[in-house]
This record gives structure tokens, C-alpha cells and sequence, in this order.
């Protein structure tokens, strides 16, 4: 990663709808990016809502060695090693240093039983569909969607209600301590952690593992649930949605809008943000 007063560049990315296609869940029109990144030493960091297990899927098809951040900033797994020393507030587990930020799925599984009866047909959650539910739901063969739902700390759903009843329901979670965030296509309900709050904690290691660099950072997604590392990064790409809207930020500089969908905008942002001179870049603090 270079060394001496280079600035260091970090890539956080979101998966579904951004790196990977809303529809495919492909990443071919990427790939020259990724390759880019990859020969001057740019740590890419996926940031998903997805489990551990699917993003180490996609980690053996990049042949990716790089920490990640699985379920909405849930829990951030570094690979043993990957930093001169174990981040405090670690644990070691199955070959990562593993930084848990909230309380595990049986948790917010029982939280949505107490809503059942309240809002009975109005959501189904990932544990309640099983594995052929999951599949309907997201279009994924039976080894993806078993994948999908392995969740750790998190419990996703899909909503059938009416907006309203919706609105209802986030306050009901709020409420009993939950924190309900909306992604391309399901709600996620976990506790009080985020995308953001994720990606400031492992840039920090970043940080103390390089001291003296300046760290310049590029975080990007395409829909709600990563607004907060939208927020908290020093430059924003947001990448255009064949589905829903830009979400809205309340940055209004470095932030850059792909034209084109998923993986060629996000290509097409990632291209612009390489070839911006670092001087030109805010510098974060």
C-alpha cells in the first residue's frame, strides 16, 4: 500500500444494487476497475447487509484478502494478520479479528414475534420463510439463498403491508431497541449500528496501522441503507438504481452521481474518483 506521507486510499462498497447488478448479481462491467484497484494497492472493503457467508462467496470469486463488513455494519471481519496488531474490541474467531457491534439474530428474531400477532400478515422474515421462502423471495438457487440466511446478527424481512402500517411498525422496533433500515428490497432489523458507524471504526484501524498517512476514502451504494457511510466518507459515489432514487444525502460536496446502473456506474464512479489528483480530494480529519 506504498508507504511514507502517500495518502492511503480506501474503497468501502456496497454489494447488491452498486458492486453487483440489482437484477444478475453480476459484476463483469467492474472488472477493469477492480483490476485497477487491485495494481495500485487500494484496499477494497465490501460494506453490506449481506452475511458473512455470501460475502465470502463473492471474497473467493475476487480472490478479495481485504476486511468486510457484513449486515449493515453489524460486525466487521478483519482477516488474522491483515494489521500489525489485533484491533482492540476484537475477538479472534475462525481465522478473522471479528468486531461485533450489537446483540446476535435469535435476538431481533424474538423482538418481531412480539409484532406478530399485531401485524400478522403484514411482513415475512427470512427465519419464517426458510430456505424456499428465501429463494422466492430474492430469485437465489438453493445454495445463495442458504447462504442469505445465515444470518449472525441481523433478521431480514419483506414487507406486504401498507405504508402506513410500516411506518407503525419501525416505531413499534424503535421502540423495544431495535434499529430498521431499508435496503433495495428488504428491511433489515438489527440493533444500534450502521454502514457509517462500521466505516469510521475500520478506517480508525486503518489509520493506526498506518501512522502518519493521510487516509482519503471512497465509500459507495445505491440505496438507503447506505446513506450513514455515504455521510461519513470523504468523497460519496452513488450509484444510479434501475428501481428507486438517488437516497438522499445531506452532503452536498464530494459526492459524485454514476449515470449509468449498478456495476458500470459504479465503474464509472470509481474511474472518476482515481483520476481526481489526491490534492483536489477535501482531506478527512
Amino acid at each position: 500500500m506504498g508507504a511514507g506521507n502517500k495518502p492511503l486510499r480506501l474503497v468501502f462498497t456496497d454489494l447488491d444494487g452498486s458492486l453487483l447488478d440489482h437484477y444478475s448479481y453480476r459484476f463483469d462491467a467492474a472488472l477493469p476497475q477492480l483490476q485497477r484497484l487491485r495494481e495500485q494497492g487500494i484496499p477494497l472493503i465490501p460494506v453490506s447487509s449481506k452475511t458473512r457467508s455470501e460475502i465470502e462467496q463473492l471474497r473467493t470469486e475476487l480472490d478479495h484478502r481485504e476486511p468486510f463488513i457484513a449486515e449493515n455494519g453489524a460486525a466487521v471481519f478483519i482477516p488474522q494478520g491483515y494489521f500489525p496488531a489485533q484491533p482492540a474490541a476484537t475477538e479472534a474467531r475462525d481465522g478473522y479479528w471479528v468486531r461485533r457491534a450489537c446483540q446476535g439474530r435469535q435476538h431481533w428474531q424474538a423482538l418481531l414475534a412480539q409484532l406478530g400477532d399485531e401485524f400478522a400478515g403484514s411482513f415475512e422474515s427470512f427465519a419464517q420463510a426458510g430456505q424456499a421462502g428465501v429463494m422466492r423471495m430474492t430469485g437465489l438457487d438453493e445454495a445463495a439463498a442458504a447462504r442469505a440466511n445465515e444470518r449472525e446478527y441481523s433478521e431480514p424481512l419483506q414487507w406486504r403491508g401498507s405504508e402506513s402500517d410500516k411506518r407503525r411498525f419501525i416505531a413499534r422496533l424503535e421502540a423495544l431497541g431495535a434499529r430498521v433500515l431499508q435496503g433495495g428490497r428488504f428491511l433489515a432489523v438489527s440493533g444500534e449500528c450502521d454502514k457509517g458507524e462500521a466505516l469510521a471504526w475500520l478506517r480508525g484501524s486503518y489509520a493506526r496501522a498506518h501512522p502518519g498517512r493521510t487516509i482519503r476514502d471512497l465509500a459507495i451504494g445505491d440505496s438507503g441503507n447506505d446513506r450513514a457511510m455515504l455521510e461519513v466518507a470523504q468523497t460519496a459515489l452513488l450509484v444510479r438504481s434501475p428501481v428507486h432514487d438517488f437516497p438522499p444525502l445531506a452532503r452536498s460536496s464530494g459526492v459524485i452521481h454514476s449515470t449509468a446502473c449498478g456495476p458500470s456506474g459504479w465503474a464509472e464512479g470509481v474511474a472518476h474518483w482515481l483520476e481526481t489528483p489526491p490534492q483536489q480530494q477535501q482531506e478527512f480529519a
